[in-house]
C-alpha cells in the first residue's frame, strides 16, 4: 500500500511538471495593441527599403535563379542541429504568405510564433527582428504584398531530435529570447540610434558574426566578435570596433555598398550577397551603420 501510494505521489508530480513545462512554454503572441497597429497599410516603398536592409532576398530567393524578388524560399542553412531552408514568402495564397494578415506577420518577425501558433525555429532570425519597430513590419509586410507570388511549397527542415520538437523552442526563448517591451512605432533617426537600430534590427549582424554556445544562443559577452557563417563554410568577421580598426567610418560604408575593402580586395563568400542587398538601401542608413559598428565594443 505505502509503495502504491508513493507511485502516485511520483506520478502526480510528473504530471503535474509536465502540465507546467506545457504552460510556460506555449507560443506567446504580441499584445492586441501591437497586433492592432501591424494591422493598418504600410508603405511599401518605404518597406521595400526595409527588405534590403534586412537582406531577407539572401535566405528567401528561390535558388538557381538570381531575381531577389522571387521569394520562394529554400536556401540551406546548415547549423548543428541539422538543415533549415527559409520558407516561400512571396504573396502566393497557398505556398506563401498571401492569405497572412499583418498581425500574422508582426507575430512572425517579432515573437517566433506563426499564423497557426507553433514556434518559430531560432534559424529565423526574430531575436534580431524583435528590435524592429512596428512601422517597418508594416512597410515590409506592404512590399512583400506587391511581389510577384511564387508556387513554391516550402523544404521541411532537417532536425535531428530532440532539436526538431517545436515546442521545446519555448525553453530556448525564456533562456535566450531579449526581453523587450513593446516594440517603438516608428524608428530612431538620429545617427547612432539609427546605426544601432539597423545593426541589432532589421540587419541582424549578430546573427552571423557573433560566436554561439551549445543551445545555438549568441554569446553576449562576444557580440559581433566573428561567427559562424549560414551556409556552414567559413566564419563571419569580428566587426567590432576592434576588428574595424584600421577601417573609417567611409571604408565601412564604401565596403558596404561597393564590396571593395581598404586593401582593394572584395568581400565574398555570403556577404556579397549582403551588399548586393546593401548597395540599394540609402547611403545615410550605411553611414548609420558605419558610425556605430565603428564605436562598438563587445559587452564584457
Amino acid at each position: 500500500m505505502r509503495l502504491a501510494i508513493l507511485f502516485a505521489i511520483g506520478a502526480a508530480m510528473v504530471a503535474l511538471a509536465a502540465a507546467f513545462g506545457w504552460i510556460v512554454t506555449a507560443p506567446k503572441p504580441v499584445s492586441q495593441a501591437v497586433a492592432a497597429q501591424a494591422s493598418r497599410a504600410g508603405d511599401s516603398a518605404a518597406g521595400r527599403t526595409v527588405f534590403f536592409l534586412g537582406g531577407c532576398a539572401s535566405c528567401h530567393m528561390s535558388p538557381g535563379q538570381s531575381d531577389q524578388l522571387k521569394l520562394g524560399g529554400g536556401m540551406e542553412l546548415k547549423t548543428p542541429f541539422g538543415s533549415f531552408f527559409p520558407p516561400n514568402i512571396s504573396p502566393d495564397r497557398d505556398t506563401g504568405i498571401g492569405k497572412w494578415t499583418g498581425a500574422d506577420f508582426v507575430n512572425a518577425l517579432l515573437a517566433g510564433v506563426s499564423p497557426n501558433g507553433e514556434h518559430y525555429f531560432p534559424a529565423f532570425p526574430y531575436p534580431s527582428y524583435r528590435h524592429m519597430s512596428v512601422k517597418d513590419v508594416r512597410d515590409l509586410f506592404a512590399f512583400l504584398r506587391t511581389t510577384d507570388p511564387v508556387i513554391q511549397h516550402s523544404r521541411p527542415h532537417e532536425v535531428r531530435f530532440p532539436f526538431s520538437i517545436r515546442r521545446a523552442v519555448g525553453f530556448w526563448k525564456l533562456l535566450f529570447l531579449p526581453a523587450i517591451g513593446e516594440p517603438p512605432a516608428a524608428d530612431p533617426v538620429d545617427l547612432e540610434g539609427r546605426g544601432r537600430y539597423i545593426v541589432e534590427g532589421p540587419g541582424h549582424c549578430a546573427e552571423c558574426h557573433s560566436p554561439r554556445g551549445w543551445f545555438g544562443e549568441i554569446v553576449e559577452s562576444r557580440r559581433l566578435t566573428g561567427g559562424p557563417v549560414p551556409t556552414g563554410k567559413g566564419k563571419a568577421p569580428n566587426i567590432t570596433s576592434i576588428g574595424l580598426k584600421d577601417w573609417s567610418e567611409s571604408d565601412i560604408s564604401d565596403a558596404l555598398s561597393t564590396g571593395f575593402t581598404p586593401t582593394g580586395d572584395t568581400l565574398g563568400g555570403p556577404m556579397a550577397e549582403v551588399v548586393r542587398n546593401l548597395s540599394q538601401a540609402p547611403s545615410e542608413d550605411l553611414a548609420a551603420i558605419a558610425h556605430y559598428l565603428k564605436s562598438y565594443k563587445a559587452p564584457q
